[in-house]
């Protein structure tokens, strides 16, 4: 009779234990605190009075919440199930009997583990591969891509073996009464195979990734090279082109650096007096183009992922990238079946608080657009920057021409 009279204050003081689980109080406490913030939110996003920004922001805050919400709620689903489980093994184990196989219970749930991560891999590559960039619009970009994909071909059939064997060992030989563990403490062969064989191909992709940089980076001039500078600063792009004479005036930002002359363009080097600002930064169409990039604050990151092209601004070491246009804009959006579409220059450096808004319109023409458009830009050497390099002083009288400038992407 004591036997059983035992047995039955271990299980009340089993659920009793449960019922008063810190951790399990904790988190229902959470679960609480983060559906009242949840509700608070909401609340706050319907409120008529609440501004767009505040809209935003509840929006924002209750999405999180949601999540984090769910993921508590397994927490605590998991903690009660193990705790759960953990008293029925000490119930059974005080009748006399066997307790739970816990080595068959991991090795079902790596098998679960397995199969879920497997479709989590599916579904990752079906649903986020939709989001993919289009096909390159430079001559690079093919080259670029197809290392891309070779690469992301050999990891994912790595890993995915990997993951097989993996999980499928915890399984297949997990532990059990009727087999002994073998002490296996090392193997020169399998040493050999698993270091030679990635060895291997790691040298293929490196070398594969060299040669293509190679080709990527070619600094050799070629005739009718397009020559355009490009300065960054917190939070917005500079541009300005050649004029006439094909050739960007040289820089010194320690010597002529004023408010007018925001790039500090020498006047000192005659190239500088045909140069033009623009807001757009327009490409001819299959013409070699040499971006030169420049930072005046911060590092900052010329970044034109449809062209494949990203390089770093570093203020006072300055860069350059070469590459040659190959879909116009309205090719494009043809393509894309997307009349809105535009090729975009963004900053890829957390450079400060406006970085999300740094960008540029790029715009791919064919060589007469480009011309037409080219000779409506404003020059760089307007009258405040004559005054300052005290050249002839400026007429006030502006010419048919100047007055009707349009930018292309007004």
């Amino acid at each position: 009779m004591q036997p059983d009279i035992e047995y039955q204050i271990d299980i009340k003081m089993g659920f009793k234990r449960l019922i008063n689980s810190k951790k399990i109080l904790a988190a229902f406490a959470a679960v609480m605190l983060m559906s009242t913030n949840a509700v608070m939110a909401a609340d706050a996003a319907a409120t008529p009075a609440a501004g767009a920004a505040a809209t935003d922001s509840g929006d924002m805050w209750l999405g999180v919440a949601y999540y984090v919400l769910l993921f508590l709620l397994g927490c605590v689903i998991i903690a009660v199930i193990g705790k759960i489980l953990k008293v029925y093994d000490l119930t059974l184990k005080m009748q006399g009997k066997k307790g739970i196989n816990w080595n068959n219970i991991i090795g079902i749930f790596c098998i679960i583990f397995l199969v879920a991560g497997l479709y989590g891999a599916y579904w990752s590559f079906t649903e986020q591969g939709t989001q993919i960039l289009p096909e390159p619009a430079s001559e690079h970009g093919v080259q670029i891509d197809q290392m891309f994909w070779v690469t992301t071909a050999i990891t994912t059939f790595v890993f995915v073996i990997t993951q097989i064997l993996l999980f499928g060992f915890l399984f297949k030989y997990r532990g059990s009464e009727k087999r002994k563990a073998y002490y296996y403490p090392h193997n020169n062969t399998i040493e050999k195979v698993w270091t030679i064989i990635p060895a291997i191909v790691l040298t293929i992709l490196v070398v594969f990734g060299f040669f293509t940089w190679r080709k990527v980076t070619n600094t050799t001039e070629v005739k009718g090279d397009i020559n355009i500078d490009v300065t960054a600063h917190q939070f917005a792009w500079e541009i300005r082109y050649p004029g006439k004479d094909g050739k960007l005036g040289q820089t010194d930002y320690q010597r002529f650096y004023s408010v007018a002359n925001n790039l500090a363009v020498s006047p000192k080097d005659r190239n500088s007096y045909d140069d033009l600002r623009a807001d757009t930064l327009v490409l001819p169409l299959g013409k070699s183009i040499r971006i030169n990039i420049h930072a005046q604050d911060v590092i900052h990151s010329f970044y034109m992922p449809h062209f494949r092209v990203q390089m770093n601004a570093v203020p006072g070491l300055p860069t350059f990238f070469k590459f040659v246009p190959t879909i116009t804009t309205e090719q494009m959006r043809q393509r894309l079946n997307d009349p809105n579409f535009e090729y975009l220059l963004y900053c890829n450096k957390i450079c400060g608080g406006g970085h999300y808004n740094m960008q540029k319109v790029v715009r791919v023409v064919s060589e007469v657009e480009y011309q037409e458009w080219l000779s409506h830009q404003k020059p760089y050497v307007n009258d405040q920057v004559k005054q300052e390099w005290k050249l002839a002083e400026a007429s006030d009288k502006k010419t048919p021409t100047e007055s009707n400038r349009v930018a292309l992407n007004n």
